[in-house]
């Protein structure tokens, strides 16, 4: 999980980078493409993983990781 949020967080830096491109260069359609088809969405994902990274943190190993798998398996209902 933490892995995956280092590459959640390097996504969002390049869109980042791509969206700074595009205003610089006054590309307002694409802009406005990143804002809607990535950006909001990448801000959402980072913070889910960022919960699941804490949750994950305070569970430790063994039955609680366990557990957090089965909420996942499950759809984020509490096994």
């Amino acid at each position: 999980m933490e892995l995956a949020l280092s590459l959640e967080r390097l996504n969002n830096e390049k869109l980042l980078n791509l969206h700074s491109l595009a205003s610089e260069n006054n590309d307002a359609q694409f802009v406005d493409f990143l804002e809607s088809e990535f950006l909001v969405g990448q801000v959402e994902d980072i913070k889910k993983i960022s919960e699941y990274v804490a949750q994950l943190r305070r569970v430790g190993e063994g039955h609680g990781a366990w557990h957090f798998d089965q909420m996942l398996l499950n759809g984020g209902a509490a096994a």
